[in-house]
């Protein structure tokens, strides 16, 4: 099993691109089951769930075609099942975003229940109860859901709690349901946003998109188009703190500032300077340790739950004290105790942490526990005094493209070892 093996050194300076979104990417991808011809989807990023996703696709009969430069280009005129595989959702949450797509223009999917990250608590019954709102016959049984339509029927939905997979598996089943279709208390974030513009490329009618209400006018058919997915927020945000942990100086470009706003903000209280461009982000430490900073996650557009690992351990090497309150995931603060074994000076208490910066990690074997969490262990690495290993690294795989390589042209000390 592959691990990153990490020095601690001095702080980087230098330049990084940005990927697509994986959270853009993936319900897109869906999406194009939608799609009566061709689709061509572009800046598409390498990475395992992309690499599940098509591999799910491609057992349902749609042709995929891969081109390093032109993305990746869909057919969907070869379906011959409308079954997503529990050995493929198991290992991937999003794959729950087919079962709108196949039942809106099918009238009929077997999903299986899906898995993914160990943090926390995220049913699927807002999912289900939307569709049957629309006119679906649903039922749970053998570990599937399994759905009927003859054609959807277009609803108002009012959704329990903000949550994207719901918001996007609703909002794709509405583009070909008949009449109206209004979701209320709607996820706002971007990748959201980013779906609708290409249903809309698609031929769908979608107002409202990145507000709380969105209003489909469902249409008999969508077509194929071409679309570039918009760049990776979380990415951008992974990497900046990257610079200000190691007090250092970091480009990122071929992204949005606009997409990281609460992130930058929270940036500029650690005391870096930022500068934005048209499509860069430039933080610049002037090699001075950050200074701790207080945060609380939730839904878009304030601070991300995806950057809250990420600034626990900008935090724990921190001047000062800083706490970090977790709202959107019970159990999310599973890094903490690998970072402990590093030195970090960490009291959790319910949802919130209590930080304690200290001048220096010491590095240790240490085992990621999710995504980013597998985030802050490397960003701790990056500063620790020694040696840090990295195991169960397949998390980071799942939605980082070539992290170390990305690390290791910017001064960072880290590479991939087997075994």
């Amino acid at each position: 099993m592959d691990k990153l093996l990490i020095y601690g050194g001095g702080p980087l300076d230098g330049e990084i691109r940005i990927s697509g979104a994986k959270n853009a990417v993936l319900p897109i991808l869906a999406a194009t089951l939608l799609a009566d011809g061709p689709m061509r989807i572009l800046n598409v990023p390498h990475l395992h769930d992309v690499t599940t996703t098509m591999e799910l696709l491609g057992r349902m009969g749609v042709s995929l075609t891969v081109d390093e430069r032109l993305g990746i280009e869909t057919d969907t005129r070869g379906i011959h099942t409308l079954r997503a595989a529990y050995e493929l959702v198991k290992t991937m949450r999003a794959s729950i975003l087919v079962l709108g797509p196949l039942l809106a223009r099918f009238g009929e999917a077997e999903v299986s229940l899906p898995g993914g990250c160990a943090i926390g608590s995220r049913p699927v019954n807002i999912h289900v109860e939307g569709l049957r709102a629309m006119g679906a016959d649903i039922e749970v049984e053998g570990g599937y859901i399994k759905a009927r339509a003859k054609r959807l029927r277009g609803a108002r939905l009012v959704l329990d709690v903000v949550t994207v997979t719901g918001t996007e598996n609703l909002m794709m089943a509405a583009a070909l349901a008949e009449g109206r279709t209004i979701i209320e208390n709607a996820a706002r974030e971007p990748e959201v946003v980013d779906l609708a513009g290409c249903l809309s490329c698609m031929g769908a009618r979608i107002e409202g998109a990145g507000t709380d209400t969105i209003v489909i006018e469902g249409v008999e058919r969508l077509t194929g188009c071409e679309y570039e997915v918009l760049p990776d927020r979380i990415e951008t945000g992974t990497f900046l703190v990257a610079g200000a942990i190691t007090g250092g100086r970091v480009r990122v470009k071929k992204t949005r500032a606009a997409l990281v706003d609460s992130v930058l903000q929270k940036l500029r209280a650690c005391g870096a300077e930022i500068k934005v461009g048209d499509d860069w982000i430039e933080l610049d430490m002037h090699g001075e340790r950050p200074r701790a900073v207080d945060l609380r996650t939730a839904p878009y557009p304030a601070f991300p739950t995806d950057m809250q690992a990420q600034f626990t351990a900008l935090d724990a090497v921190a001047v000062g004290t800083g706490s970090i309150t977790e709202t959107v995931f019970e159990n999310r603060f599973m890094h903490v105790q690998e970072l402990q074994r590093m030195g970090a000076d960490i009291r959790v208490n319910g949802n919130t942490a209590v930080i304690h910066g200290v001048p220096r990690l010491t590095g240790a074997p240490v085992m990621a526990t999710d995504l980013r969490a597998s985030a802050s262990l490397i960003l701790a690495g990056l500063v620790a005094k020694g040696e840090t290993i990295v195991d169960r690294i397949y998390h980071i795989d799942r939605g980082y493209e070539c992290i170390e390589e990305k690390l290791a042209q910017i001064g960072g000390r880290i590479r991939r070892v087997v075994g």
